[in-house]
């Protein structure tokens, strides 16, 4: 199998079946160690990104623009 430049995969038929992993099911990525484990997200279950990002909206110390954010980014002179 191998991944696409998109950075997808497509998952046999035979895990989704198993898993009941239908079109639009939410799912989660788990690092462990060098592999990675795809898990079912249920209903109501926030992943560990969305937690953070919740956490941190509205909680900016500094108020640049965003062409001055993307400019620091790219390491360009403002």
């Amino acid at each position: 199998m191998q991944i696409t430049s998109k950075g997808q995969v497509t998952i046999p038929i035979a895990i989704r079946e198993k898993l009941g992993l239908l079109p639009h099911t939410r799912v989660a990525f788990e690092i462990d160690g060098d592999s990675v484990r795809l898990r079912k997200v249920e209903d109501g279950q926030e992943n560990r990104r969305q937690t953070l990002i919740r956490s941190m909206r509205g909680r900016a110390s500094v108020n640049l623009t965003t062409d001055e954010i993307m400019a620091l980014t790219r390491g360009e002179d403002r």
